[in-house]
């Protein structure tokens, strides 16, 4: 591949991670909740159909917030009716995250649409043609995963006043 068609792929794949952003905000307008509120809430759904729930530290992980502040989320979408705090652990002391039965419901009528569309999409390619996709896919987010890690973590400390 040439590096001309290689940054026309990474491109692509900017435009895609793109759209996939916009049908977050989409579905958070559409649910009439914040974006991260949203966010959170498929984060919840998706480990539940990977038959791995979330904790709530490992919630804020994911969506890159603090746990005082994935704490607040939690209470909202608790209070909304969407998610519950349980104990399913042999250790009382880990809480599992649920989305209820109304907000999963919801999420997938708003997803279900497309995910026939992209299976629509997907099938136009031939196993051996998902296979390359798939591998292609996974190598790139390991990549990322990879640097990321590498990256030295961001400073959390307040900004220092510009005024001393």
């Amino acid at each position: 591949m040439t590096d001309r068609r290689a940054h026309e792929v990474i491109e692509g794949l900017r435009g895609l991670a793109a759209a996939q952003s916009e049908l977050g905000r989409v579905f958070a307008r559409s649910m009439r909740m914040h974006g991260t509120d949203a966010v959170a809430i498929v984060e919840i759904i998706s480990a539940e159909g990977r038959g791995e729930p979330l904790t709530p530290a490992r919630l804020a992980e994911r969506i890159g917030l603090t746990t005082g502040a994935t704490s607040i989320l939690l209470n909202r979408l608790e209070q909304a009716g969407h998610v519950v705090r349980t104990r399913e652990h042999s250790d009382r002391r880990v809480v599992t995250l649920r989305s209820t039965p109304g907000i999963h419901a919801a999420a997938t009528a708003f997803h279900e649409p497309l995910s026939r569309l992209l299976g629509t999409v997907l099938g136009d390619y031939s196993p051996a043609d998902l296979d390359r996709i798939d591998s292609v896919v996974s190598r790139m987010r390991s990549t990322m995963h990879t640097y990321m890690s590498e990256l030295d973590p961001p400073d959390r400390s307040p900004a220092p006043d510009p005024r001393h």
